[in-house]
């Protein structure tokens, strides 16, 4: 679980300076749309459909105990019996990073 951030923060990508919450560096990695299917808060089911650039095809989140959570790729086109993350944050990405500042007022965070 974490705190709602603010609207603002969906696009933002830098660095946090330490001390501050959630300190180090933001990347956006993955964005797109997404198509409920099926929600079901009470028995903690939701299906949807991701039309992301990283992220694609049917999911399902199922909760435990809890505000625990499980994300499930559904078998589709999209499913890969492995599928490995690409790494975005590198030695580039740092130094532009380093250079934009979060679109709050620091002493909020």
């Amino acid at each position: 679980m974490v705190d709602d951030h603010p609207l603002e923060y969906g696009n933002f990508e830098g660095i946090i300076p330490d001390n501050y919450y959630g300190a180090g560096a933001v990347i956006i990695w993955d964005s797109g749309n997404y198509e409920p299917v099926q929600i079901d808060l009470d028995k903690k089911h939701v299906e949807f459909i991701l039309h992301g650039t990283e992220l694609k095809g049917a999911f399902v989140l199922t909760g435990f105990k809890g505000n625990n959570w499980l994300l499930i790729k559904r078998k589709d086109e999209f499913a890969r019996y492995s599928y490995v993350t690409r790494p975005k944050l590198t030695n580039t990405t740092l130094k532009k990073l380093d250079e934009k500042r979060p679109p709050c007022n620091i002493h909020e965070l």
